[in-house]
């Protein structure tokens, strides 16, 4: 056995290859890679030893964690490093300004894929203000994943930390596959396939202006308990208690749509994730364990808010129905064969135009019951989400509810979008979460 394959840790699962060709295709526009991130806000500085002493226990649980992407042949795997970089750094700021610029410039910190540590935790504090930072590679995990790192470090008991066990080494996504005859996988590729194409016969709707791509930026919005309750009541009713994801989903479409009725295209199409995961696991499995669903509406559906609704459903009924949502699991597998290049052209451009094929990127996160209210003994205030971007699209709609409150993120891509024009996009946005009849 080589030096190089003797230092292989783990292999990536087919769902981080495909957000490694993602990673790819955003270093291409802006260097950075599929950067996310999580800040918590705290309401004072925690107990740094007693943090310090849970992100060590972390990494020998995971070590994962500690390792490093590297290419080796055509495939890619998470590789031991010859030196162990921190992964824990703390900032001093002046000012809540000061605060929101060391975020920004993690976020935008553009390091080779080899050298960048997958998972790293940055506390910025000023005088009067204290926000922790997860910051992730998207190839090393997902945002479930991330939340039950949370969870990891928010247990005070060393025990109850112990349950948090490691995972399988076999990925969800082949567990799932392994299930299925030849025959059946042959079945569900050939109508993956079938699905994608109908999807690429209306060019979608891209609201990005057409500049070069240079950073990151970020805007968040806390809804108060009262507007979070109501949102999740409209929810339920337009979109029923399984499918919230549509609700938000249908909601930023009318938004954007008022914003700009004239721009190009004829549909909404708009990809989000399912996750594999059996519920209440205690496991962080580190990779990405989801399959990829699609939500796709016509301009003319649009202007009609209950027709948009009723559509969204019945094409969510059918995918299931239909199995759709698993047939992209064999394409998934086989994907890992392609270069990261070609990868990511079959992920983003449309068969039929060769145009962006998503309209906005969309992910809800739900934290858990489990998700202590303090960590280190310092209570969590809020939470918000990051996530980089390719352009175009340019923008994400990252939806989180915490303690009963909704907080909706706007990540976007300057100077494609700028910060005024989102801020008025977020207000057509809650108008919609807030009109359970709108016209």
């Amino acid at each position: 056995m080589s030096k190089n394959q003797a230092n292989i840790l783990q292999a990536l699962n087919p769902a981080d290859y495909f957000t490694l060709a993602m990673d790819e295709e955003i270093r291409h526009e802006t260097g950075v890679g599929s950067l996310c991130g999580m800040a918590l806000e705290l309401d004072a500085l925690p107990e740094i030893t007693v943090l310090e002493d849970k992100i060590k226990a972390l990494t020998q649980n995971f070590p994962i964690i500690l390792t490093s992407l590297q290419q080796q042949g055509n495939r890619f795997h998470w590789c031991q490093r010859d030196t162990i970089d921190s992964i824990f750094f703390q900032y001093h700021a002046t000012s809540t300004l000061d605060i929101e610029q060391i975020i920004a410039n993690l976020m935008n910190q553009v390091q080779a894929r080899e050298t960048i540590m997958p998972l790293s935790f940055h506390l910025i504090h000023s005088d009067t203000r204290c926000v922790l930072l997860f910051r992730w590679m998207h190839p090393l995990c997902d945002a479930v994943s991330i939340n039950l790192i949370l969870q990891y470090l928010a247990t005070d008991d060393k025990n109850q930390r112990e349950k948090f066990h490691v995972p399988t080494p076999e990925a969800l996504v082949t567990r799932q596959l392994n299930k299925f005859s030849l025959w059946k996988k042959i079945q569900l590729f050939l109508k993956a396939k079938r699905y994608i194409t109908t999807l690429d016969q209306q060019q979608s709707i891209i609201h990005a202006a057409k500049k070069s791509p240079k950073k990151l930026r970020a805007l968040h919005y806390q809804l108060s308990v009262e507007q979070s309750h109501k949102i999740n009541q409209f929810a339920k009713t337009q979109t029923g208690i399984t499918g919230s994801s549509l609700y938000y989903i249908g909601c930023f479409m009318r938004a954007l749509e008022k914003m700009n009725p004239q721009q190009s295209g004829e549909a909404y199409c708009v990809p989000y994730a399912f996750n594999l995961r059996k519920q209440k696991a205690l496991t962080p499995l580190l990779g990405n364990h989801v399959g990829v669903l699609f939500a796709q509406a016509s301009r003319q559906l649009i202007a009609n808010r209950k027709q948009l609704f009723t559509h969204l459903k019945q094409q969510n009924k059918t995918v299931i129905r239909q199995q759709l949502d698993y047939a992209f699991l064999p394409i998934m597998w086989a994907a890992r064969f392609l270069s990261l290049k070609k990868h990511g052209e079959n992920l983003r451009l449309s068969y039929t135009h060769k145009t962006e094929r998503s309209s906005f990127w969309f992910s809800q996160v739900n934290l858990t019951a489990r998700t202590s209210e303090s960590l280190c003994n310092r209570k969590i205030t809020g939470i918000r989400h990051f996530c980089q971007i390719s352009s175009p699209p340019a923008i994400a709609l990252l939806s989180c509810e915490y303690q009963q409150q909704l907080t909706l993120n706007y990540n976007f891509i300057e100077p494609l979008f700028e910060p005024a024009w989102i801020e008025k996009l977020h207000h057509y946005m809650l108008d919609e979460l807030l009109t359970e009849d709108s016209p």
